[in-house]
């Protein structure tokens, strides 16, 4: 029998409390704990079974306690407090304003796939979900003008738990929205904002919720509503679940769906930035877009849209970019390109790495590169490993030039310091350090902190990752319905005062979770030393289809479940963002072994590091940047060697882990002056006063901003004045290079180098170059120089610009030029051509010509 109707039953909250509810609707709550601390006085066990979601534990509390919190004049008192704070951070005037820029308006849309913001809105997977989280976070404590754009999804990503055996299982939530700290989105008008999307032959539709992060707005898409069918309603069912169809359509209603979001609620940025290549379908939207709305034709919609687009990609491996089929893809675009006045094949090569190979699948990250003029890595290494990655993309161009930087993460220090180093903080760095903390004078003054100050606090935060441990591990048992005995055993697992090693991140192959399990033999003599005791906290996920991920996952907790290891190391079930925190802010050394350079970056590392956790890691990703030669900022694997042989890196650096553990790192701990180990102490500091200033999402925001966003802001305004004429002209142009770029030639290049030369000598190179009708000011000739390798290969590059000398017979122009013999080696040169315009800020229209080998 079903109900006639449906109804909720809530607490009455009395009107001297009512402004709980709007605090409990920003995400702030999420690093301000004098927000937390406000929820969790009304009742501490209904806060510890909220999940950390302040609107469903409002929505729980007695009636009888609200009636006793309007007589406490003590909570009173914090609630205004509380409600003031709020207030002056939402009502802080902005720094940023840009010239140009609408009031009101958004400067910036910022999508991604995934973000993680809070504990209690599951709508993320792993690091980069994190990372978007982060950016929100710091672009709101800097009160910059960004929005966010993603999916709502229902049953979020999966919760993890084991078999008895040791085998990953995954089980889907059904979340309630209107149970989240979420409100469903307002057109301009006041009517529900809703986006409809064309999937094929029918219509997919999705409500929009907004979630409010400090100051940034976050705008989620729900495709579960009852106009949709039911597969349409599964669009955000699950984060990164489905086959390709499903992800196809996902991504669509990221990209496609996320501009029409902006335009229903009556936002304008004019800059997009695609967080990994999921959302590139937001860059042919916007292109449609100009087309429809501003008349512009194809070819001037695309350099309207490109010079508003930043692209960051997080992959370091060409199987984790997402591709679809041809015939896939024809499914669902090929009116969509009809729309566009594209041939079908013309619009398949901006997703081909080889735009004539009619057989390769469409890549969302080629897309996004080919629709963006910003593109970068997130981290130096990482911005290497991409050029070299995509290099077919650009195959005329050598890789140090690609259109790909590098902007390295950050992390967002506010949430993840842990409470007593927080605390620490705020008496030895100055009231600011929360809100400045890319600023190196606040992080100078880590050297104050006395060590015994520092150690205690690290010390607590040690010894509340082991209570969570047991209470969580206990849980674990609990739920496997294990005998008596075992659960009483578990009670004392992990020694509060042993040196604790952490390892918590995504179970993919290459970031060899088990490494430590090659030797077993010196594992077993490291955690059964009594007198210098060692332990290991494990931690992560495996993607649902990834079986071999499951094996080492398996592989580990059945160790970890011998008698030899059981009290002393630990697998936690399903990895988020609470346990994150403890094991970032609790252990003495982080753990990082991946194959480099497979890791873009690892941002873990960096939150462990603000808590005063060292690092153990491979030369890879953020680490490769970070690390110093000396070990005085923490310990590496290696010394950033590439190995073609799997088996060999394993045996080498499996024994250089075991000789860092045994020569260096626990000795160090156990070497103790009045109770504090000195040297360790001074690790801790020196890594606080190098990496803090550099390894925060604040420097890491104000990065895009400075070089990503204001560029392209204003780019793309320039390219608006007068109605788009500069849009039509700039488009015009590439026209009239694309046709007469076959035609330009170099010869004649002539250089006074000889077979030797001494450091500071000068090298006068000159050059014939024939510009077939390109105007001057619009051709760039370049002496290309550098370092070569054994196979006369560049390894390094200096550029210097040549000077027209004037024309010389049946339109040929004579260019010449000088460089330094700056320091020795052995080198060599060329001469390059390149288009050359005003409006293309990063000197790269994709063509370019190279002077023959005579």
């Amino acid at each position: 029998m079903q109900p006639l109707c449906i109804f909720n039953v809530i607490p009455k909250v009395p009107v001297e409390l009512e402004s709980l509810w709007q605090i409990a609707h920003n995400y702030l709550f999420a690093w301000n704990s004098a927000i937390v601390d406000l929820f969790t006085y009304i009742d501490p066990d209904l806060w510890a079974r909220s999940y950390g979601n302040p609107v469903w534990f409002l929505n729980h509390v007695e009636q009888s306690r609200y009636e006793e919190l309007v007589a406490d004049e003590s909570y009173l008192r914090r609630l205004q407090i509380v409600l003031k704070i709020l207030h002056e951070y939402q009502s802080a005037p902005s720094k940023y304003h840009l010239e140009g820029q609408e009031p009101g308006q958004p400067v910036v849309a910022y999508f991604s796939l995934e973000f993680a913001v809070a504990l209690c809105l599951p709508i993320y997977s792993g690091g980069l979900g994190v990372l978007a989280g982060d950016h929100l976070k710091s672009a709101s404590d800097l009160n910059l003008p960004l929005v966010g754009i993603g999916l709502a999804y229902r049953n979020g990503y999966f919760r993890q738990y084991m078999t008895p055996d040791g085998w990953q299982q995954e089980r889907y939530p059904d979340y309630d929205f209107e149970q989240m700290p979420m409100r469903l989105a307002l057109t301009p008008e006041g009517e529900r904002a809703v986006v409809r999307l064309q999937i094929g032959e029918r219509v997919l539709a999705a409500q929009i919720w907004e979630c409010r992060v400090g100051r940034i707005p976050l705008y989620l898409m729900d495709s579960n509503i009852s106009e949709n069918p039911v597969d349409f309603r599964a669009v955000t069912a699950r984060l990164y679940g489905g086959d390709a169809e499903m992800r196809l359509w996902q991504e669509m209603l990221l990209g496609m769906g996320g501009v029409r979001a902006l335009e229903a609620l009556g936002l304008r940025p004019q800059v997009i930035h695609m967080n990994e290549g999921h959302s590139a379908f937001a860059g042919l939207e916007r292109i449609r877009s100009f087309m429809r709305n501003c008349n512009l034709s194809y070819e001037a919609a695309v350099e309207l849209t490109s010079a508003g687009s930043v692209f960051t990609t997080h992959t370091p491996v060409p199987a984790g970019n997402d591709r679809f089929s041809p015939d896939l893809m024809y499914k669902y675009f090929s009116s969509y390109a009809q729309d566009m006045g594209l041939a079908f094949k013309v619009f398949m090569a901006l997703g081909r790495e080889d735009p004539y190979n009619d057989g390769e699948p469409f890549c969302m990250t080629v897309l996004a590169l080919r629709l963006s003029r910003f593109n970068n890595g997130v981290s130096l290494l990482h911005g290497k490993v991409s050029r070299h990655m995509w290099n077919r993309i650009w195959p005329q161009y050598p890789e140090d030039d690609l259109p790909i930087g590098s902007i390295t993460n950050g992390v967002h220090v506010p949430t993840w310091i842990g409470m007593e180093m927080g605390l620490l903080f705020d008496r030895f760095l100055g009231p600011t350090w929360r809100e400045e903390n890319s600023n190196p004078k606040i992080w100078k003054r880590v050297e104050t902190i006395p060590d015994n100050e520092i150690w205690r606090a690290h010390e607590r935060q040690r010894a509340a990752l082991i209570d969570f441990v047991r209470l969580r591990f206990k849980n674990q048992l609990l739920a496997q319905g294990v005998r008596s005995s075992e659960l009483q055993a578990s009670e004392g697992i992990l020694n509060p005062d042993a040196l604790t090693i952490g390892f918590a991140r995504r179970f993919a192959t290459y970031k060899r979770a088990n490494m430590l399990l090659m030797n077993k033999e010196e594992l077993l003599k490291i955690v059964g030393n009594s007198d210098r005791p060692v332990q290991f906290v494990f931690a992560g996920k495996a993607h649902p289809k990834d079986n071999e991920g499951k094996q080492l996952m398996k592989e580990i907790i059945r160790t970890f479940r011998q008698p030899e290891f059981r009290d002393k190391m630990v697998f936690l079930e399903d990895y988020d963002m609470e346990v994150a925190q403890y094991m970032i802010s609790g252990c003495d050394i982080w753990l990082n072994n991946p194959r480099r350079p497979l890791e873009a970056c690892g941002t873990s590392g960096m939150k462990a590091m603000f808590n005063g956790v060292l690092q153990l890691s491979s030369l890879d990703g953020w680490w490769d940047e970070a690390w110093k030669p000396d070990n005085s900022l923490g310990w590496a694997i290696g010394k950033g060697e590439e190995y073609d042989d799997f088996e060999y890196q394993d045996l080498v650096e499996l024994q250089t882990l075991y000789k860092v553990l045994g020569v260096d790192i626990i000795p160090e701990f156990y070497q103790r002056q009045n109770g504090v180990p000195r040297a360790w102490t001074a690790r801790m500091k020196n890594a606080l006063i190098e990496l803090g200033p550099f390894f925060n999402s604040n420097r890491m925001v104000l990065d895009y901003m400075n070089q990503a966003y204001i560029p392209s802001f204003s780019n793309n305004l320039d390219l608006q004045k007068d109605n788009f004429r500069v849009s039509r002209e700039l488009s015009e142009w590439r026209m009239g290079i694309l046709t007469r770029w076959s035609n330009v030639r170099i010869g004649n290049v002539k250089s006074t180098s000889q077979k030797m030369l001494f450091v500071g000598d000068r090298i006068r190179v000159s050059a014939d170059i024939f510009p077939a009708g390109i105007p001057l000011e619009n051709l760039q000739v370049e002496i290309y120089a550098g370092k070569l390798n054994q196979d006369n290969n560049f390894i390094s590059r200096d550029i210097v610009s040549m000077r027209p000398e004037g024309e010389m017979r049946d339109g040929w122009q004579s260019y010449s030029g000088e460089m330094p013999a700056g320091k020795t080696g052995r080198y060599g040169l060329s001469v390059r051509a390149l288009p050359l315009h005003h409006l293309l800020p990063y000197r790269y229209s994709g063509l370019i010509h190279w002077a023959n080998v005579e």
